[in-house]
């Protein structure tokens, strides 16, 4: 690989926004937040990635359903375009 033309890959604190929950993983992703993350070896500082999702708040693994307002979708193409009937079908 040629050297000096690839970014700086290093550990990073993800948080997910909904859940809170944190985990450290290595990435080119760069923050000016920090977070003090403890191992065995004793506290290190980390930048700090907050996310709207991970698998943590994920539907998918979560299992959870988001419902979908389909009467209310209904409604509003009813309040928006009535009850047209397409020229071919009004003869």
């Amino acid at each position: 690989m040629k050297p000096d033309i690839h970014p700086d890959y290093h550990p990073v604190v993800f948080q997910d926004a909904t859940t809170g929950a944190t985990f450290l993983t290595r990435s080119t992703i760069t923050s000016s937040r920090t977070v003090e993350w403890q191992s065995p070896d004793g506290a290190h500082t980390y930048p700090l990635v907050v996310v709207e999702v991970t698998s943590d708040s994920h539907p998918f693994w979560t299992g959870g359903r988001r419902i979908v307002d389909t009467a209310g979708q209904v409604e509003k193409f009813h309040r928006r375009y009535g009850n047209r009937q397409s020229p071919a079908s009004a003869r």
